[in-house]
């Protein structure tokens, strides 16, 4: 028999602390790369943490040289220690990996179970075939990369993003509008920190995109400027290239700048390759509703086939309705408001709206609308300036 005492159990789960995140998880993928026997596979993901764990994997310059320089340029822009899968193909087409039938970048991300926020993808070969003043490939990956992650979104729950590396860049004027285009899942990338390159600086995209919260703009001056000392756009500096910055970036491409005053080099904008009017159309939204809908989804996944308590009607009692807006608003501002990723008022910066009126019995479905409260930026500032004088 044991001995009688008073017990205390320390309850842990109260205080809705939010778990760890991986809104900045990345793959990057290199074609053309050479495998390194059983430390280094092709088509194999593997999750490093800084350039030394390439070491270990028999990653070397003179293996792959792409790679590792993309890593390098990963870890200039944030700190060691931050995860980032890396993915060795073979060879063959951006075109070709993003198809969602024939391809690998579904069976990437399921057998990643839904980690990856974004696909990163470079080509180590040549640029090939230029069309409209960029890579052909490049092109005509972009819609096949869309209906990809569209695919992860809506069937595998697991929403992404991907960038293209803009391989070949040989002239903004000739560029593609990419505003008039439909692909607020994609983005391509130009300017590179070597002149007259085929290649474009995606691993330093990747590493700031990595080291930024969801809702801050890649472009943000008080973020300080990229690691690179030169960068190029084709042949000559971003600093001589000022005019064609603008023609690329008026064209949905993400593109580096200078600004009057400032040393280094800042990103212009974070365009998603569709018309900026959508409202997924820059980079900063499109994480943010991605990382929403996965909460939501996690949400409102436990009240799936759960025993609903129902009017004479067939309507949700009313608590339950309160029930369910409250599970969902608390879980966003838990883990997005409370984080400073969506503009808050009164503590809350989104909204669940549940029709009290819908017939569940009849139907078995209920509709839930959720609405999350982005932040604005400020793409323009003008300011009036004139002398202080008695009359004004």
């Amino acid at each position: 028999m044991a001995i009688p005492k008073v017990t205390i159990k320390y309850l842990n789960g109260l205080l809705g602390i939010a778990p760890e995140s991986q809104d900045g998880l990345l793959a990057l993928v290199v074609l053309g790369a050479t495998g390194a026997g059983e430390t280094f596979k092709l088509g194999t993901p593997y999750k490093v943490y800084g350039p030394s764990s390439l070491v270990d994997l028999g990653i070397t310059e003179d293996n792959n040289a792409r790679l590792v320089e993309l890593v390098r340029e990963f870890y200039s822009e944030c700190n060691e220690g931050t995860p980032l899968y890396i993915v060795g193909i073979a060879s063959g087409t951006m075109t070709s990996f993003c198809n969602k039938d024939t391809g690998k970048i579904v069976s990437l991300v399921e057998s990643l179970k839904g980690e990856l926020r974004g696909v990163m993808i470079a080509n180590s070969a040549a640029a090939g075939e230029v069309k409209e003043g960029i890579a052909a490939d490049v092109l005509s990956a972009a819609p096949i990369a869309q209906v990809a992650a569209e695919h992860c979104a809506n069937v595998l729950y697991a929403p992404i993003f991907v960038i293209l590396e803009g391989k070949g860049f040989q002239s903004s004027a000739s560029l593609q509008d990419l505003s008039e285009k439909t692909y607020n899942r994609v983005g391509i990338v130009i300017g590179d920190t070597k002149a007259d390159s085929d290649d474009a600086a995606i691993g330093i995209l990747a590493g700031r995109i990595a080291a930024s919260p969801i809702q801050r703009n890649i472009g943000a001056v008080l973020d300080g400027p990229l690691t690179p000392v030169e960068m190029y756009l084709g042949n000559d500096t971003i600093d001589n290239s000022m005019d064609d910055v603008r023609t690329a970036h008026d064209k949905g491409y993400i593109v580096p700048r200078i600004h009057v005053g400032r040393s280094g080099y800042f990103y212009c904008d974070d365009p998603m390759a569709c018309d900026p009017t959508d409202d997924y159309g820059h980079l900063t939204a499109r994480r943010t509703i991605d990382k929403a809908a996965r909460i939501a989804y996690d949400t409102l996944l436990d009240y799936l086939l759960s025993e609903i308590e129902l009017n004479e009607d067939g309507t949700m009692q009313q608590p339950v309705v309160k029930s369910w807006q409250a599970a969902v608003e608390s879980a966003i501002n838990t883990q997005m408001t409370s984080r400073g990723e969506l503009s808050a008022t009164n503590g809350s910066g989104c909204r669940c709206i549940i029709d009290a009126t819908q017939n569940v019995l009849a139907a078995s479905t209920i509709n839930v609308v959720l609405k999350v409260r982005p932040y604005g930026y400020a793409r323009e500032i003008v300011c009036e300036i004139g002398f202080l004088t008695a009359n004004v």
